[in-house]
């Protein structure tokens, strides 16, 4: 028995996967086109993407954020997990990436309940908050540009209901964030914000060490 998480070899992680991961077609099919981009690596894990959908559903979701589409593979898994009547919106920057997803969307058949916006994402928060739907989202799917991070986390924590539950991922940033020599902005930024959220009081907190780092904090 070992008393700290254990690290993950290639073999063990495969074993995890085949024990664990029950990945509908529809998003193998979308994760296996995504690893053929150049910029592949901002893809989700399935075994994250998993549990993602799993936390939707105990929290009986119907409302939820998603922060960075690239090519759909958060928004379908999530969309999946929720219920008939559940709405996601998706915000993002490129129609490039996401009109990859919108395909995968109309194959699985829930792209009605995805609600895709084209502009940068503080500025569609920004319009839900003025539009008066603070408190109204279950959960929100933070995976953007890491120099927003904090702006991103503030105006979700804003629109979650209490009781709602907030998923930032690449806290971890491939185990850089514990190396005092690595000094570059976006890591420094990283750094900064798990170091906020552990002192924030406003919400329950837990980092998981899944994929890249996966933080959940759950608004008090």
């Amino acid at each position: 028995m070992v008393k700290q998480t254990i690290g993950l070899g290639q073999h063990l992680y495969d074993y995890l996967l085949s024990v664990s991961v029950r990945e509908p077609e529809v998003l193998t099919q979308l994760r296996q086109e995504t690893a053929q981009l150049p910029m592949a690596i901002m893809q989700i894990s399935p075994e994250q993407g998993q549990l993602m959908a799993l936390l939707v559903k105990i929290l009986g979701a119907k409302k939820t954020l998603d922060i960075g589409v690239f090519t759909g593979y958060s928004s379908l898994v999530v969309a999946l997990a929720l219920p008939t009547d559940g709405k996601i919106v998706a915000c993002d920057v490129s129609e490039e990436y996401t009109s990859i997803g919108r395909r995968y969307w109309q194959q699985a058949g829930i792209a009605d309940k995805i609600d895709l916006r084209i502009a940068p994402a503080l500025e569609t928060l920004d319009q839900l908050l003025a539009a008066g739907e603070g408190e109204t989202f279950d959960f929100a799917f933070i995976d953007a540009d890491k120099g927003n991070y904090e702006n991103y986390y503030e105006r979700s924590l804003q629109l979650i209901r209490p009781g709602g539950l907030i998923a930032v991922d690449n806290v971890l940033w491939s185990g850089k964030v514990a190396d005092p020599e690595v000094q570059d902005n976006q890591t420094k930024k990283i750094r900064a914000f798990n170091q906020k959220l552990h002192q924030d009081s406003r919400v329950d907190l837990s980092l998981v060490p899944i994929a890249d780092g996966l933080t959940l904090a759950r608004k008090i």
